[in-house]
């Protein structure tokens, strides 16, 4: 009885802890994640899917780092760049962030034009209609019912776990690929790899991550939880990336058809894999768009206004943080109308949002890896030697795969 009553406190502390770690990892499957993954799935069937099991290693070390910075020191990411490398680096980290963030977001309501055009709505419809709720809910909602939001949205995720059951495929085959790495050198398999790696860690992650600890006030007694999850969040997401990889494989790839968006995989899983699963893929996509296109602006207005010393946080008013709210609804706005000019070209704008991530993401590292080290900050929670070592290699890759990944979008 006793050990009854102790599992359910855990199990209550839990769930008012958890939230951060998991919706931050699952706005990773946005719509450029998707893309990626369906093109992955499509163009290389299973070969890709053993990628996912360092992935999500790295994931959890990265984002176990915000989270217990934002325990410890009660302090944003950004803050914590501010006081420690000073306002000039700060602000030049922010410029880039600014930048990448509203390429990202204009993605996000491509995919929200996408789904539109999916279910045989005008996207002149769609899109306004979906940029006026997630302004209308984070100007007007506070930071509980705001995630209680972002957890409901991220339930729905579960239609791509469904459409890799309804398209049927050879388990046995799926699980080889997973614990048996194939590496091939030619160039497009290459690329591909970098991309589904890229798209696990991008800047945004860890100001929002470690911003949204600190203002759910999480306190260093329920770490422990909170460690939970973002353990939980890394798992999650990239069980979602299989089962997109897994839909694309066992349709798209087994009858030798080629893809370019997320779009045009869901277009070709309906003669393939039947109407429910074209109804459950293109809900997923709209779902994961519309998520997304919340949580970028939000990232970006957590980022730069703590960053700048600025008042933050969804609990507060208009009137309480106008430099927060503003740069969100621009941001929104920006996305929305770019989505809404007849003829935008959207692979530039993609390559440019790619590039600049890549910019961005090894400086952030860099500074995180200097910032949990930081005995003044941390006290007795710095990283162990081992963390260290697996940070510096996490941190030396995701370097290697930025700088590729930039020269490739240059080159472009």
């Amino acid at each position: 009885m006793k050990n009854l009553k102790s599992f359910w406190a855990k199990t209550l502390i839990f769930l008012s802890v958890m939230g951060p770690g998991i919706i931050t990892a699952n706005v990773d499957n946005d719509a450029g994640g998707i893309t990626t993954y369906s093109v992955a799935g499509a163009h290389f069937g299973y070969a890709l899917i053993w990628s996912f099991i360092p992935i999500i290693i790295a994931l959890v070390i990265i984002q176990e780092m915000c989270s217990r910075m934002a325990v410890v020191t009660g302090k944003g990411l950004a803050d914590l760049i501010r006081e420690e490398f000073g306002v000039r680096v700060t602000f030049y980290a922010m410029v880039v962030l600014v930048f990448s963030n509203i390429f990202n977001t204009i993605s996000e309501f491509a995919g929200i034009a996408a789904s539109a055009e999916l279910f045989g709505i005008s996207k002149y419809l769609l899109v306004p209609v979906c940029a006026l709720f997630v302004w209308w809910l984070i100007v007007k909602g506070t930071y509980k019912s705001v995630e209680k939001v972002f957890l409901v949205a991220c339930l729905f995720y579960v239609c791509y776990i469904i459409s890799g059951f309804l398209s049927k495929p050879d388990w046995k085959t799926v699980a080889a690929s997973s614990i048996s790495p194939s590496f091939h050198f030619d160039k497009a398999y290459i690329f591909m790899l970098i991309g589904v790696v890229g798209t696990t860690i991008a800047p945004w992650m860890q100001f929002y991550q470690q911003s949204s600890v600190v203002e759910k006030g999480i306190r260093i007694e329920n770490y422990k939880y909170s460690r939970l999850d973002v353990i939980i969040g890394a798992f999650v997401v990239n069980i979602i990336a299989i089962f997109i990889v897994i839909v694309c494989a066992n349709t798209l790839f087994a009858h030798g058809i080629r893809i370019e968006t997320a779009k045009d995989a869901a277009l070709a899983l309906k003669p393939l894999a039947g109407q429910y699963c074209f109804y459950l893929f293109a809900f997923g996509l709209l779902n994961a768009s519309v998520f997304s296109a919340c949580i970028l602006p939000l990232s970006t207005a957590y980022s730069v206004c703590e960053g700048m010393g600025w008042e933050i946080g969804v609990n507060r008013t208009f009137k309480e943080a106008p430099q927060f709210y503003s740069l969100y609804t621009a941001i929104i706005a920006i996305g929305a109308a770019i989505i809404l000019i007849p003829g935008v070209k959207l692979v530039p704008i993609m390559l440019v949002s790619q590039a600049t991530n890549g910019i961005l993401l090894p400086f952030v590292l860099i500074f995180m890896l200097l910032l949990v080290n930081n005995k003044r900050l941390m006290g007795k929670y710095t990283n162990s030697k081992f963390y260290n070592l697996c940070t510096m290699l996490i941190i030396l890759a995701m370097i290697i795969l930025s700088l590729i990944l930039f020269f490739t979008a240059f080159a472009q």
